[in-house]
């Protein structure tokens, strides 16, 4: 167990680059199962999660070499079609497996996925997909098992764009015989990003980044080298560190465009703002409050909601924030309130009133982008923070202190006890 011991009050300034995207990066890394042969995936930071499906994939059989930032995925000799159950537990996005052993094997067993403590993610749309495929899926003692003789094209029609899903319909289809239409696909880049990945391998996929994906069965996968996406939402968190700190940074190697919901709510904040090709530098100006609510892409990231709201907590005047993708979502809030912050939840509401400054505490991550909430208030904050729980933090965000460091931050990592 460790943590974060941080001195606020420290303006950070100067230019960081963005890692490949994480969650981009795992549904890619199932996608590699759909063929025998080694894969070739660039810009892999160190993270816990990934590390987590090296070790599910390790136990299905593949051998998986890491050189630098670069993972060589060898799937030749993958014979399990099981996921062990302790794995599934520990991390939610070990569900992408359910598509690609679907598609290759035909069948495929795992026990319910864990991970955050952010509110029900139920897998019925996963479910429901793979059915209208032609898989067979029963439910018992915690377990799923889904099989077919063989899958063929069929229409999804999800209740709900979700990305996980759509992901996991694609990564089925691509083997399927015939034509798959999913209509209100989810459209998040990372979406994108999969397509490119399986069009490499053989595939024959269009429309991912729009609500209507389709995708024409082919008879044989082969592996492909691919670079993955840059990290849309640990680029908006370094952004909000610009502004929370009242510094100027400028992060490399993202999208812009990925982040407009963002950058437009930046210079609602006050914060000025510069984007060239593949940067956006943010220097901070006077704060202000804002109303926001999070939306299923293009909308404004619920992955960000949580880093927004501790920038908002320093904000002059009132801000409403409005959650609509997870219930649990608030759970920052508590840590906030030690800091001295002033912020009331109705609901899937949180009420915001802006204070001078925060005062430094011990608090804990209660989940991934909780804990980088409680990153950003540490900086910002008067005196010395102790944030417990950063596990949870190494999920999503690669030797996060190392990177706030580079930018002056008086931040460092220590064992607990």
């Amino acid at each position: 167990m460790e943590k974060f011991i941080v001195k606020g009050e420290v303006q950070l300034n100067g230019n960081i680059r963005v890692s490949g995207a994480k969650n981009a990066i795992l549904p890619i890394m199932a996608a590699t199962l759909l063929c025998s042969g080694i894969s070739i995936i660039h810009d892999i930071p160190y993270l816990r999660d990934i590390t987590v499906m090296q070790d599910i994939l390790g136990l299905l059989g593949a051998k998986i070499t890491r050189e630098g930032s670069t993972l060589l995925v060898d799937t030749t000799n993958i014979k399990e079609i099981e996921i062990p159950e302790h794995l599934m537990r520990e991390m939610r996005a070990s569900v992408f497996l359910m598509g690609p052993l679907l598609g290759r094997f035909n069948k495929v067993r795992l026990s319910y996925p864990g991970g955050c403590a952010i509110g029900p993610r139920p897998i019925d749309l996963h479910i429901k997909a793979l059915e209208k495929i032609g898989a067979r899926v029963k439910e018992s003692f915690g377990f799923i098992k889904a099989s077919a003789d063989c899958l063929t094209g069929g229409e999804i029609n999800f209740d709900y764009p979700s990305v996980g899903a759509t992901e996991n319909a694609m990564m089925a289809s691509v083997l399927a015989s015939g034509l798959t239409v999913i209509r209100n696909a989810a459209r998040e880049p990372e979406i994108y990003d999969l397509q490119v990945f399986l069009n490499k391998m053989g595939a024959r996929i269009t429309g991912a980044g729009t609500d209507t994906i389709q995708i024409y069965g082919c008879e044989k996968l082969v592996p492909a080298e691919h670079t993955v996406m840059s990290d849309r939402i640990q680029a908006g968190t370094f952004l909000l560190a610009a502004a929370i700190t009242r510094g100027d940074i400028v992060v490399e190697n993202i999208m812009p465009e990925h982040l407009f919901t963002l950058i437009d709510k930046l210079k609602d904040i006050g914060a000025q703002i510069t984007m060239g090709n593949n940067f956006i530098r943010v220097k901070a100006g006077d704060l202000r409050g804002v109303d926001i609510k999070t939306l299923p892409y293009p909308g404004f990231p619920t992955d960000l909601q949580a880093p927004l709201l501790s920038l908002l907590t320093v904000a002059t005047g009132t801000s409403i924030i409005t959650e609509t993708i997870f219930e649990n979502r608030f759970k920052h809030v508590n840590e906030l309130l030690r800091m001295g912050a002033k912020i009331k939840v109705e609901g899937r509401t949180a009420i915001i009133r802006g204070m001078p400054k925060l005062t430094g505490a011990i608090v804990a991550a209660t989940d991934l982008r909780a804990g980088g909430a409680l990153v950003l208030a540490a900086l910002a904050a008067e005196g010395i923070s102790e944030i417990e729980n950063v596990y949870h933090i190494d999920r999503g965000y690669e030797r996060l202190e190392e990177k706030l460091q580079s930018l002056g931050a008086n931040i460092s990592r220590h064992k607990m006890g």
